[in-house]
């Protein structure tokens, strides 16, 4: 049940908006039309000045609720901030309104009014969250994998005071680390290999007494959520652990050599790869090496037919090799065909360093082939930079191979989404990496190091870094019983009303983090912390039974109610736009920003996704009189940008619903319309509003406007 409020309603008139709008008629709209307790008008509402005047009505009137109309809700968040009591809606009058219409305009003052009635109703529709805490918060941290990145996190977070779980399954901690012979200079002048950084490490792990190491050890299972992992180990014995969080550091394995026999592998034992040299080496530190020895790198990455992208550090393994075989046999020559040598940072300085070697010779090129010979093997370069084909006679090739990902499913997940971390075509973890680097679909596990991304030990020691700031990070708000990633913050969380639930497993199906477990006959079971508060079930429910406390099915069909919707014979069509809130609305916010100029007939609704668009929103929005409902979100696809992973997708596939939807009310198809968009394409916005509209024009209004 909503609570009668005391609202208050406070409109700026700084910024332009005053020039462009009457701000007393919109107050009296709000005094008249709703009856407000209070409502009052300022020039400057963000300065000292403005803020005083809002707490001193808050506190004079006893407000509960709270509108201000001014500036877009994105920003000067630091200085709206008002006791937690208090319901605040912000309205977008300046970014939406006063820098998008034409000054003065019947119409701008029309959506100005509007604006203010949609954001009334959302104070009047909504309460402020009571935030789920879950009891005992364990604030103990796992760390799957005992590599280069393992052991950094493990450290960095007891460094940060917390008791951190390292399990490795094999029977030392070191995973590749225990390979190298020497390792990438990391320090000026960059021109000298050094030893591993793992004696180092196990010195350190070994230094803090709250990091808990188990060797000979795997996971059994992981169940839980966020806060309350429930973890179970197997080595000699069966041990339970609850912990808050978990990073996922299983590290990377070498692309499959046998996959590369047009490069000579497996047909002459000539033929290696830098992972089966770096062995030799260590293992023999007098080895005798051949006069003629030829690195090929990108041997099966940046290729179609094995992996398209670059493994990263393939070229400064290449040249660490050719060190050592230049200091092991300074009579030996090196040749390295490449299609780009990269080593950015510091990098550059070392392979400068392997350039002056008189005895190493760099070429870029393709290889045509690898021919046996009796003694040596022949090959020849093509598309080289000399313009010409070179042949070469070398008496041993290496291949540079690329990195594949070991994969999560040792984690075992108890989740009915799959006992590993979703991953991508390339097995490696799925998560926004452009905006939330080592974020993946399972709450409170972060993927860190080579199940993330190819990278090199200095990148593996910077994520481990990364992954265990956002663990903690996880832990602490959980503790509060707020949102991590991207509505961080939130205490919102979804509320069902079972009683109506009919097990259409819709909701478990559709939520892209595994929030919802689900009974035999398909009942869903909330695990609250795992929940990102993206809405998705909210769109999928055709019950309508689950709702956060301030983004339901009733605040937001209130927001679309108010708009005053002209009749047929006004020609002013009303167009409804919901815009997720991550890419869509802020685009539209920077097209105002840039002062261009879009259709003052649209009504503008943010959304947390497009995934949360719940049907009744649209069926509620055509009964009105709207003439037509354009959706804009994120882009979905391979290199989807929806922060909640399919949000953006799913409005595709459920179009088939909406159009039923249509089909009902006998209504054209083109009066729902989704556009998708980067925060980047602000500058498209009104190509994107003004086409439907004039679109929306020539099919002519809603027959619902009659009735």
């Amino acid at each position: 049940m909503i609570s009668e409020k005391q609202i208050g309603v406070f409109i700026c008139s700084g910024c332009e908006i005053g020039n462009c709008i009457d701000v007393e008629k919109i107050r009296q709209v709000a005094l008249e039309e709703y009856k407000v307790t209070d409502a009052g008008t300022h020039p400057a509402l963000c300065s000292v000045e403005g803020y005083d005047f809002i707490l001193r009505n808050i506190e004079a009137n006893k407000l509960d609720g709270l509108v201000i109309a001014a500036c877009s809700p994105r920003i000067k968040t630091e200085v709206f901030d008002f006791p937690e009591k208090t319901v605040l809606e912000r309205v977008n009058l300046r970014e939406q309104v006063a820098w998008c219409f034409e000054p003065g305009d019947e119409e701008t003052q029309m959506a100005a009014v509007d604006s203010l009635r949609m954001g009334i109703e959302k104070v009047k529709n909504t309460e402020n969250p009571v935030p789920y805490i879950a009891d005992d918060i364990s604030p103990e941290i796992l760390i799957a994998g005992g590599g280069i990145t393992g052991m950094s996190a493990a450290i960095e977070g007891a460094k940060a005071g917390y008791t951190v779980h390292l399990v490795e399954k094999e029977n030392t901690l070191g995973g590749k680390q225990k390979e190298l012979y020497k390792q990438y200079p990391s320090q000026a002048p960059f021109d000298a290999l050094v030893d591993p950084a793992l004696d180092n490490k196990l010195r350190e792990i070994g230094s803090h007494d709250n990091i808990k190491v188990y060797t000979s050890t795997t996971i059994e299972e992981v169940a839980g959520q966020p806060g309350a992992f429930e973890v179970t180990l197997q080595n000699a014995n069966t041990e339970k652990l609850n912990v808050g969080a978990i990073v996922a550091a299983m590290g990377w394995k070498p692309y499959d050599p046998n996959n590369l026999g047009h490069l000579g592998y497996g047909k002459s034992k000539q033929v290696i790869t830098i992972g089966e040299f770096e062995k030799m080496v260590k293992e023999n530190p007098g080895l005798k090496l051949p006069e003629n020895i030829l690195f090929i790198q990108c041997a099966g990455s940046r290729d179609s037919d094995h992996l398209p992208y670059c493994s990263t550090y393939c070229c400064s393994t290449s040249l660490k090799q050719v060190k050592y075989i230049r200091e092991l046999s300074p009579g030996s020559s090196v040749f390295i065909v490449y299609k780009d040598i990269r080593t950015p940072g510091f990098g550059e300085e070392f392979y400068k360093a392997v350039q002056n070697d008189d005895q190493v010779f760099f070429t870029k090129g393709e290889i045509d082939g690898v021919l046996p010979g009796k003694d040596q093997l022949r090959i020849t370069v093509k598309k080289t930079l000399l313009g010409e084909d070179i042949s070469l006679s070398v008496d041993l090739i290496i291949l540079a191979t690329g990195m594949m990902p070991a994969g999560t499913e040792e984690l075992n997940l108890n989740y009915r989404l799959g006992k590993g971390l979703p991953e991508l075509k390339y097995n490696f973890s799925d998560s926004h990496f452009i905006c939330f680097p080592y974020e993946t679909r399972r709450t409170g596990i972060y993927a860190s190091g080579c199940v993330r991304s190819p990278m090199d030990i200095a990148a593996c020691e910077e994520d481990a870094a990364g992954a265990m700031f956002k663990a903690i990070q996880c832990i602490e708000a959980t503790k509060r019983g707020e949102a991590v990633h991207p509505r961080s913050g939130d205490k919102t969380f979804p509320e069902l009303f079972m009683d109506r639930c009919t097990d259409c497993k819709r909701c478990t199906e559709e939520c892209p983090f595994g929030m919802y477990d689900e009974t035999e006959k398909g009942t869903p079971l909330p695990n609250l912390n795992r929940c990102r508060r993206c809405g998705i079930c909210l769109g999928s429910c055709p019950e309508r039974i689950i709702s956060f406390s301030n983004y339901s099915i009733n605040s937001v069909s209130a927001m679309i109610k108010a708009v005053e919707i002209p009749d047929e014979f006004e020609e002013k069509p009303r167009i409804l736009v919901f815009a997720c809130e991550n890419d869509a609305y802020p685009a539209i916010d920077m097209a105002g920003s840039n002062r261009l100029k879009y259709s003052p007939y649209v009504r503008i609704i943010p959304v947390r996704c497009l995934g949360s668009i719940n049907k009744v929103w649209i069926s509620d929005a055509l009964s009105c009189g709207y003439d037509g409902i354009l959706q804009i979100g994120c882009k979905p696809g391979d290199d989807y940008q929806c922060h909640f992973i399919h949000g953006s997708e799913l409005t595709e596939t459920r179009g088939e619903n909406i159009q039923e939807t249509l089909v009902t009310m006998m209504l054209e198809p083109e009066r729902i319309k989704t556009e998708f968009v980067e925060i980047t394409d602000w500058d498209k916005i009104p190509e994107i509003i003004n086409s439907y509209v004039e679109l929306i024009e020539e099919i002519g209004p809603n027959p619902f406007k009659e009735m």
